[in-house]
């Protein structure tokens, strides 16, 4: 008979969940309350607009000075570093980013944007690999998607699928 002890678990955990518990406190000095809006710029606003912006801090108005008293707390300003080609635009686009924002942290937590002309530092971006698709994932993918009668989403299917098979290969090799 086999005894069950308690189970002994892992120390290690994966990097990308220790970068925002060790980023969090730098951020609430600039008035962000968690990492998500630095993390995760470039899905909230898009490529485009985050190759040209850098959000900085979180400016809150200053408690006591309620200016709606009984609707709760008022929105914070939301600064952003912009290159100075792009301000114009940016300043177009703020709404459309306000919203953004705001449904990514799921509250309204940005009320207006603040704009400061500068240089952005650039982060590096992870460059798509173009690896060639192996034509035994790309059979393999279309014999899953047989079913689907919409041709533009069946092809749409047909690569992604060929893609994370042809992705499961290189990692199995140790590519």
């Amino acid at each position: 008979m086999q005894k069950f002890g308690p189970r002994k678990s892992s120390w290690s955990q994966p990097l990308a969940d220790l970068v925002g518990a060790a980023m969090d406190p730098v951020l609430a000095r600039q008035g962000f309350g968690q990492s998500n809006i630095i993390l995760y710029w470039d899905d909230i606003v898009g490529e485009r607009i985050a190759s040209a912006s850098q959000p900085l801090k979180l400016q809150w108005p200053p408690r006591g000075k309620n200016t709606n008293p009984g609707r709760g707390i008022e929105p914070a300003g939301l600064v952003i570093r912009v290159e100075s080609g792009f301000a114009l635009e940016l300043q177009h686009l703020a709404p459309v980013i306000i919203d953004r924002v705001n449904a990514h942290l799921g509250w309204k937590c940005v009320g207006r944007l603040l704009l400061k002309q500068g240089p952005i530092v650039r982060r590096e971006t992870a460059k798509r690999r173009n690896a060639p698709i192996s034509p035994a994932a790309l059979a393999e993918a279309e014999k899953t998607v047989t079913h689907i009668g919409d041709i533009a989403l069946r092809e749409a299917l047909t690569r992604l699928g060929a893609r994370v098979l042809s992705d499961k290969v290189t990692l199995h090799k140790g590519a």
